[in-house]
């Protein structure tokens, strides 16, 4: 085999392996590392999801009596609203994985004494990367790139203006998308770079939760396109100029040939963007392969500290004293746990912003001007405290199925830890600890500063039970040690988790509704919270009552061990007992 060959011969597996590693492989179960497919297709079938959902407003946009002036602004509003939605979705997944993107010590250790070149890694990597951040804006993009086009394609243009529309709508997402990457993997190279190795690994998981936090945020508080006027408007036009989106909305409308002189200077930014973030990126990649990669080999990971608090509370008798802690030092150590928390306390932030802003919006209406809307019971104050409640407490469950370390189960088989009921205790306390308790002070002191006494106690009772009900129905069945047992990938059921989310946000609008109708009633008021202590205490035996049972062992692998083992022997190629026509068994 030729040299050249060879090469292209390693760039193909190398990209393949790079690709199928963007999915963290060492918290997969042992026995279900080929169901890593079933998880990234249950991703895929989100964004696809997503997109038909999208897709549907396009069909009415070209209804003959819709005004001119409606058509305007529809179409502005829904070019913003696709590409913020794009550079939101690409910036979780470029948060998402940040440890796969450069070279880590497991690619030093393993590449290094092949005869592979680093220039041949290197092509591999931004290979695989370019190929995972195309699949994501395809799939995003599959129904509302063949529908939204026809829509913002100027009426009369015929064929020949779809087809710009469309090639422009394309090139635009992309372009976003690739921005946003790039800025990522920028930041991440440039602390690579400037940051020791040990302190670069320490910063890293504050740097993700920062760029999450921000592409959130910065999703929830943009204003969105209410028109023409407000593209041309003077006052808004330095606000613009810093916002990135509205970059690429201006570059959108250049191609497409559309007029707004207020939307020049705007592509002129994405332009120049998109030369800065890429010749940031492929330099911090190209640093990555010259200098980072030696660091792993010389320098450390993270080691113990010779500090740090020697106290932490007591959970009760020594083995819930040990689960307590175990979970607790973990979180503070594990920056991919505390970035799965921060992922939907994000969420949970950005929700409350965005209902305080709506809140301070309708207080300055004029039906309300008279009346203070802070100084009472209030359905967006009720709302952001009730969804910031759930979102902590799904967000350390989820956390909780995620292993810190697999191979590190052993201790807790080895000292023969089988109390299902203290474990279940342990993990509630924890929750309890490190997610109720905080937001639940919070609110209080929130409430308790706005709003009358009577008012803030029973919100703040109801708050309660209704977390510990939740916390009670997040461990129906938690048969693990937190942090122990392996993942098995497509048990979680991604896009299914989506549609229950928006059935829950749903269900919490309207109990919130419900809750400030009671809170003016002191008999309702009592009602409700009697039947949320009913329901808590009946859900709080069940569980357990499930804790107890000796079927209900501890659960350290996803997949339960075959009841016939294998013993793996082959005869001329086939296994043993199986079928002629088998293809053989690796």
């Amino acid at each position: 085999m030729s040299d050249a060959a060879r090469r292209k011969l390693q760039f193909r597996v190398l990209r393949r392996e790079f690709l199928f590693r963007i999915a963290d492989l060492e918290v997969l179960s042992a026995h279900a590392l080929g169901d890593a497919n079933k998880l990234l297709g249950q991703f895929a079938t989100l964004l696809i999801l997503i997109s038909v959902v999208f897709s549907f407003g396009a069909f009415g946009v070209g209804d003959a009596n819709m005004p001119p002036s409606a058509f305007l602004v529809l179409t502005l509003y829904m070019e913003h609203f696709l590409i913020a939605t794009t550079m939101l979705v690409v910036g979780i997944f470029a948060v998402l994985t940040w440890d796969s993107t450069f070279p880590d010590r497991r690619d030093v250790l393993v590449l290094a004494p092949l005869p592979v070149r680093a220039w041949t890694v290197f092509l591999a990597k931004v290979a695989a990367t370019a190929t995972a951040l195309s699949l994501v804006v395809l799939l995003l993009h599959c129904g509302t790139g063949l529908t939204w086009p026809f829509a913002f394609a100027a009426k009369g243009a015929g064929l020949v203006g779809f087809l710009r529309a469309f090639a422009a709508y394309w090139f635009t997402m992309m372009a976003a998308a690739a921005l946003v990457y790039c800025g990522v993997l920028a930041v991440q190279g440039l602390a690579a770079q400037i940051l020791p190795r040990r302190l670069f690994l320490r910063a890293s998981g504050f740097l993700q939760m920062a760029a999450f936090c921000l592409f959130v945020c910065v999703y929830f508080l943009e204003p969105p396109v209410d028109g023409p006027k407000m593209l041309i408007a003077p006052e808004n036009h330095r606000l613009l100029l810093w916002i990135p989106s509205y970059w690429f909305l201006g570059l959108f409308h250049q191609l497409v040939g559309s007029t707004y002189p207020s939307l020049v200077p705007l592509a002129r930014r994405a332009w120049m963007a998109l030369a800065l973030g890429g010749l940031a990126a492929f330099m911090a990649y190209a640093l990555s392969y010259m200098r980072t990669m030696r660091q792993i080999v010389e320098e450390p990971d993270i080691t113990s500290a010779t500090h740090g608090v020697k106290w932490l509370p007591r959970f009760g008798s020594a083995v819930q004293t040990a689960i307590g802690q175990f979970c607790v030092r973990t979180l503070a150590r594990s920056r991919q746990h505390r970035l799965i928390l921060a992922f939907y306390l994000g969420i949970g932030l950005a929700f409350t912003v965005f209902l305080l802003q709506f809140l301070a919006a309708m207080s300055r209406l004029p039906a309300t001007a008279a009346v203070n809307v802070w100084r009472e019971a209030n359905t967006p104050l009720l709302a952001a405290s009730a969804v910031m409640m759930a979102l902590a407490v799904v967000g350390l469950r989820v956390a909780f199925a995620f292993p810190l370390e697999p191979r590190a189960n052993w201790i807790f088989r080895a000292v023969g830890v089988r109390r299902g009921p203290e474990i279940l205790a342990a993990t509630r306390r924890v929750i309890l600890l490190l997610c109720v308790s905080p937001v639940w002070l919070v609110s209080a002191v929130v409430c308790l500063r706005l709003w009358p006494p009577g008012q803030a106690a029973a919100h703040l009772a109801i708050l309660g039970l209704f977390a510990i009900l939740l916390v009670d129905i997040a461990l129906w069945g938690f048969r693990k040690i937190p942090f122990t047992c392996s993942y098995l990938p497509g048990k979680s059921q991604v896009h299914m988790v989506f549609l229950g989310a928006v059935g829950l946000l749903w269900l919490l609008a309207q109990s919130v509704v419900f809750e400030q109708q009671a809170l003016l009633k002191r008999g309702e008021i009592a009602g409700v919270l009697a039947l949320l202590g009913v329901a808590a205490v009946a859900v709080r035996l069940h569980v357990k009552a499930l804790a107890r049972s000796d079927e209900r062992d501890l659960q350290f692998e996803e997949e339960p061990a075959p009841a016939v083992l294998e013993l793996g022997l082959f005869r001329d190629g086939a296994v043993i007992g199986s079928r002629s026509s088998d293809p053989p068994s690796t």
